[in-house]
């Protein structure tokens, strides 16, 4: 199945990329999707990211199916 995979921020600049289609496994959780999209961008790794599934947070238990939108971000903090 296909995916889009947003990328924001730091992220877009770890990947070179702000968008990507992406494959994977039908029933795919969204804990292995991350996974597989940090393998792919290795640079990712050095970053504390957050993960959202068509624009709602994941705790990484979610059902990517095809056609979703997934966003990886870094966690901002305020002050």
């Amino acid at each position: 199945m296909k995916v889009q995979v947003l990328f924001f921020g730091a992220t877009a600049e770890a990947t070179g990329t702000r968008e990507i289609e992406f494959d994977l496994a039908d029933a795919t959780r969204a804990e292995n999707a991350l996974q597989k999209i940090v393998a792919r961008f290795p640079k990712l790794e050095k970053h504390s990211l957050l993960f959202a599934v068509n624009q709602t947070y994941a705790s990484g238990d979610e059902i990517v199916r095809n056609g979703d939108e997934l966003a990886v971000f870094t966690h901002v903090s305020g002050g």
